[in-house]
């Protein structure tokens, strides 16, 4: 039986398939309590991931032990409360099956979009003033170490920058956004949603970003230097409140009128 570094059994109702193989449906009923958002469809990816093994009937149908059981809510729990990627929670369900204890981080607190927008700003160039384009951030990380922050594989990184959601530089380095851009892919894969489905994604990114480069670009080619820093000030109030009609867009889309 799987025991979870708090020292339980992370069943999430699993106990009433002591003993017994279950069907997927039944699966599903067992884990919406804890985890109402989970679908058939998450747990297929799940097993797809090598994260459970449930046995096959002759027919082909899944059976789930309770010890299957116990792993999905395992993994659900970490998604959600500690915003881990599969890799590293089937290494602790590894090292757990071995008999080790295994530590792990403070829960994770959900980041509000915007927060996406006001990451710490790198170092300026020396000739540049702060605001202008010489004076935006030229830090750059290594593609070692955008897979090993990341938390992704080789693979991983080259899908998606085949699907240009991730682009080096042409000195090979990766700007410190790719880093959350790579942990967010990652966490929508844990979903089901593959790359090719994230192209819709990329292209709305670009084409805001091309309407607010129309309203800045002019102030950017100014003479003036407090005028180019103005310039910088503006994209980011524009890219702010791009972020939020997207945000609202979103969940509008996702209320459907009279509800």
């Amino acid at each position: 039986m799987l025991r979870t570094p708090s020292g339980g059994t992370g069943s999430s109702g699993a106990a009433g398939a002591e003993g017994r193989l279950v069907s997927i449906g039944t699966v599903l009923n067992l884990l919406r309590e804890e985890f109402p958002e989970v679908t058939i469809s998450k747990i297929r990816f799940l097993e797809a991931e090598g994260l459970v093994e449930p046995r096959r009937t002759p027919s082909g149908y899944r059976k789930f032990s309770t010890d299957d059981v116990e792993r999905l809510g395992y993994v659900l729990r970490m998604q959600r409360d500690h915003y881990l990627p599969l890799k590293v929670i089937r290494e602790q369900l590894d090292a757990l099956a071995r008999g080790e204890r295994v530590q792990l981080p403070a829960p994770a607190q959900p980041r509000d979009v915007l927060d996406l927008l006001e990451a710490p700003e790198g170092p300026q160039e020396a000739d540049g003033g702060p605001g202008g384009p010489e004076g935006r951030t030229a830090a750059r990380i290594g593609r070692a170490e955008l897979l090993a922050t990341a938390g992704v594989t080789e693979g991983e990184l080259v899908e998606w920058e085949s699907y240009g959601l991730l682009c080096a530089h042409p000195d090979g380095g990766f700007d410190v956004d790719s880093v959350t851009i790579a942990r967010l892919v990652a966490d929508l894969g844990g979903f089901g949603l593959e790359p090719r489905h994230l192209r819709a994604v990329k292209a709305a990114a670009d084409r805001e970003a091309g309407l607010i480069e129309q309203v800045v670009a002019p102030l950017r080619r100014h003479r003036n230097p407090q005028t180019r820093a103005h310039a910088e000030a503006t994209a980011k109030e524009l890219a702010t409140l791009a972020v939020r009609l997207h945000a609202a867009l979103v969940r509008a889309a996702l209320h459907p009128r009279g509800q």
